[in-house]
């Protein structure tokens, strides 16, 4: 039934019909009339200390909660600190509704006080955006625009809606259903294309899965896990991917890459046939793809095909949905090969098992017993540098999730992300782990952390420099280190209690055990300080 509302008023029921039950932001002059009626809602707000975290915590949201992740911010210089965030949303295709304040449009164009053409300036980093000029179409444009960010390949959707509209009535009716005909995602696998990959199985000696992080959109670790079991593949994944397989899965090997390890790179230069599963296969992953697609036959199966082909040479590609695309080769398994020598040799390629260290922080051996006294499902947000490889190499995921920026390498991310996490799910351990340098990126969300009641874990690996930097100016650069130091730091557990939330440090590895048992054990935020070596390797 139709009504007449405000656009404000409207704005805030399209979020309603869309069932948003937490959004993330920062208000402003041009954004004031939805806030005022977001006040009248049922909808949590998340007052956030910098416009870039309400992206990132709308980011984290999105993954954990398998929605579309909203976050909102003023016109201007509002609308720009969020750039970065919807950047690193659309390079790890993260579902998510951006909405921003305008001026008032009959002052568009002239350069008036914080105006900023925030959908010409996100435009490289969008699957969409609009500008609301006619009120009376708001309502379809949330509803394309929640459609665009959850379907297909997942991404950011801006919405820029100037204050003169949203102050303006118009008759309020939700579409119940979107039709775009220039966007019609494909998301069954094509039946031959199907029936060749069977036929490459059943031909191949060194099978290799590599999964991406277009698994866990579409919910297909179930499928991936029971189709390397039927076959017994060795199964390896990029950053992104980490969780798509339980890490101490026997048929696991580990993450590629550059910063990955010795079994998994093994079996990325050696297999016969390569299947990459919601994998963009970036620079990080495969240094060389076009020597990678030489010797390897190569099937690619992605949600889009503009990825399919883009960085590596794909024999056979397939379109559309990783859980629909698995469940179809299940269906058509080819009979079992024996490829027992070829997974034994890599499983013996797989670092192992670590004695106990003592002395000095050990940050590789501080993640492995912070996931062994964590819950089964926790989740862990690894911030970028040394901290984030760290993780990603020896935190073991075995029915959790690892959170990170992978695409954009957004340093800053882990604790916002961590705390869209945790309002998520509430009911699980959420750890956000972080550098010295990131750290300092982010820590006014400490503030949020406290405000809004979000217990979140907070690890920060204390070096006193940008460990990544330092270590590549040492390697390539002749040793000259350059602006890598962080003297003038503050000190993190004062500072962490300066906030009223709990804080450690600890030195060394006979300590960390309680230290990390101390962390997990608190129902508020807890700030663990580990002081590592500077000279630390990342591998």
């Amino acid at each position: 039934m139709e009504k007449w509302v405000s656009c404000a008023q409207a704005m805030v029921k399209c979020l309603e019909e869309e069932k948003v039950q937490v959004v993330f932001g920062y208000p402003g002059a041009a954004i004031c009339p939805f806030y005022d009626e977001l006040s009248h809602s049922s909808i949590r707000h998340i007052l956030v200390r910098h416009e870039q975290c309400a992206g990132h915590a709308a980011s984290g949201y999105a993954r954990i909660k398998g929605e579309v992740g909203v976050c909102i911010a003023t016109s201007g210089p509002g609308a720009l600190n969020l750039i970065t965030a919807i950047a690193t949303a659309y390079m790890d295709s993260i579902p998510m509704v951006v909405l921003t304040g305008q001026v008032s449009s009959e002052l568009l164009g002239r350069d008036v006080f914080q105006e900023a053409d925030i959908t010409g300036s996100a435009e490289p980093f969008v699957k969409h955006s609009y500008l609301v000029k006619n009120a009376q179409e708001l309502p379809l444009v949330f509803k394309k625009a929640f459609y665009l960010a959850s379907t297909g390949r997942p991404g950011p959707v801006l919405i820029d809606v100037p204050v003169d509209v949203q102050q303006t009535k118009i008759k309020y009716a939700y579409p119940e259903s979107v039709e775009m005909r220039s966007y019609k995602p494909s998301i069954q696998g094509h039946p031959m294309q199907i029936k060749r990959v069977v036929e490459a199985l059943a031909k191949s000696e060194r099978p290799l899965i590599c999964a991406g992080g277009g698994v866990f959109p579409s919910g297909a670790q179930e499928e991936l896990v029971k189709l390397a079991e039927s076959l017994r593949i060795p199964v390896v994944t990029t950053m992104m991917g980490i969780g798509a397989i339980p890490s101490a899965h026997p048929l696991y090997m580990g993450m590629i890459g550059t910063h990955g390890v010795k079994s998994a790179n093994t079996a990325m230069h050696e297999s016969d046939l390569l299947i990459l599963i919601g994998a963009r296969v970036g620079d990080r992953a495969v240094v060389s793809p076009s020597l990678l697609s030489k010797r390897t036959k190569i099937v690619h199966i992605d949600i889009d095909p503009a990825e399919i082909g883009k960085n590596v040479t794909t024999h056979i590609p397939l379109v559309g949905d990783a859980k629909i695309i698995l469940s179809q080769l299940l269906e058509q398994l080819p009979p079992v090969a024996d490829y027992t020598s070829w997974t034994q040799r890599l499983a013996a390629l797989r670092p192992g098992r670590q004695d106990a260290v003592s002395g000095a922080i050990d940050p590789k051996a501080f993640m492995r017993e912070l996931s062994a006294q964590c819950d089964d499902d926790a989740v862990v947000v690894a911030d970028v540098g040394q901290n984030q490889i760290w993780t990603a190499n020896h935190f073991a995921i075995r029915k959790g999730r690892f959170l990170t920026s992978g695409g954009m390498g957004t340093m800053g991310y882990s604790i916002p992300a961590a705390v869209g996490a945790k309002l998520a799910d509430p009911s699980r351990q959420v750890i956000a782990v972080c550098g010295d340098g990131s750290f300092q990126m982010q820590m006014m969300e400490l503030a949020t952390m406290c405000q809004h009641d979000v217990p979140v874990k907070i690890v920060v690996m204390r070096n006193g420099a940008l460990g990544m930097v330092r270590e590549l100016q040492k390697k390539s650069y002749g040793d000259n280190l350059v602006a890598v130091s962080l003297d003038g730091s503050p000190d993190f557990v004062r500072l962490a209690q300066a906030y009223g939330i709990p804080a450690r440090r600890v030195e060394r590895m006979e300590d960390t055990g309680e230290a990390i048992a101390a962390l997990l054990a608190a129902d508020t935020p807890y700030l663990l300080e580990c002081v590592v070596p500077a000279d630390e390797p990342t591998l």
